[in-house]
């Protein structure tokens, strides 16, 4: 059996691939891979050079819906599950942060023969992005251009730079933790809370797919290590070093990670541009889709 059988979290209830994939956005583009440690849910749509699309923490592809198929007028996109939500099975709570998650998206890529000329990320995962673009070489050997969206690219302040790590950690090491906060299933006030937190506003069926995720023990369980092993340090040391064409879009609105975030990461990168989304919360992308793909077009032909 493969790896990632063997570790799914005890008692849980996974998103179910054949009981809730065919509800799921998009879910015609969908396919999985088995390319250990992991079993990996992704979309794929249309031809020519490769967009790889890396959704934040707590979502999955369903956050590119609106915009995945416009992509794929004029290029081949690939979205995935990150390791351990939606979807995609982790074979290994250990390979959950940074490093590891660049390093297995990095092989998954070379399995199947992707060769990225562009990355687009939201939060944590434009942090991906930036750490794998000068791990995966385009055609000719260039860099792959990166959009951002609201990337968390920086540390926590103060008292959070020690407390909110920490606090992630008890939570992802109590095996208890996602069995209370999913106690009684999906419910919609709390993913509006939540998204609302961010800055944010979204329709009722963006809502709605937040609200299953949230109500999953095993997506839950695997944001919370995922944000146990977030380790952003090494990543912010070399953002003077990673010379892609770079694109930093930045809600205005974000409660979640603040705009002068892309601000600082615009100072450091060598090559990027700092666009401001006024009215714009954390998921922007799903807010204002069309802007955002504008937007996003501007950096990636």
């Amino acid at each position: 059996r493969s790896a990632w059988r063997r570790t799914a979290p005890s008692g849980s209830s996974p998103v179910d691939w054949s009981r809730d994939l065919p509800t799921w956005p998009l879910s015609h583009l969908s396919s999985r891979i088995d390319c250990p440690p992991h079993l990996w849910h992704v979309q794929q749509a249309g031809e020519g050079e490769t967009l790889l699309l890396l959704h934040g923490a707590g979502a999955t592809t369903h956050t590119w819906r609106d915009m995945l198929e416009q992509f794929a007028e004029t290029r081949h996109v690939v979205a995935l599950d990150l390791p351990g939500q939606g979807f995609t099975r982790s074979g290994t709570a250990q390979r959950l942060g940074l490093q590891e998650m660049t390093e297995d998206i990095a092989n998954l890529c070379a399995s199947q023969g992707w060769r990225p000329a562009a990355l687009v990320g939201h939060s944590a995962g434009a942090a991906l992005a930036f750490n794998l673009a000068d791990r995966i070489a385009a055609g000719g050997g260039a860099p792959p251009r990166v959009v951002g969206i609201n990337s968390a690219l920086g540390r926590f302040e103060g008292m959070a730079s020690w407390l909110f790590p920490l606090f992630a950690k008890v939570l992802a090491l109590n095996p208890l933790t996602s069995v209370a906060f999913t106690l009684g299933g999906p419910q919609p006030h709390r993913a509006r809370r939540l998204i609302e937190s961010t800055g944010s506003s979204l329709s009722q069926e963006g809502l709605s797919y937040y609200t299953r995720l949230l109500g999953d023990r095993a997506h839950v369980d695997g944001t919370l290590q995922m944000m146990a092993r977030w380790n952003i340090d090494r990543l912010a040391r070399r953002l003077n070093a990673i010379h892609s064409q770079s694109l930093l879009l930045a809600g205005a609105n974000d409660k979640a990670v603040a705009p002068k975030v892309s601000a600082a990461a615009r100072d450091a990168l060598p090559n990027a541009e700092l666009v401001m989304l006024d009215g714009l919360g954390h998921l922007a992308h799903e807010e204002d889709p069309e802007t955002v793909r504008r937007w996003c077009q501007t950096n990636l032909d």
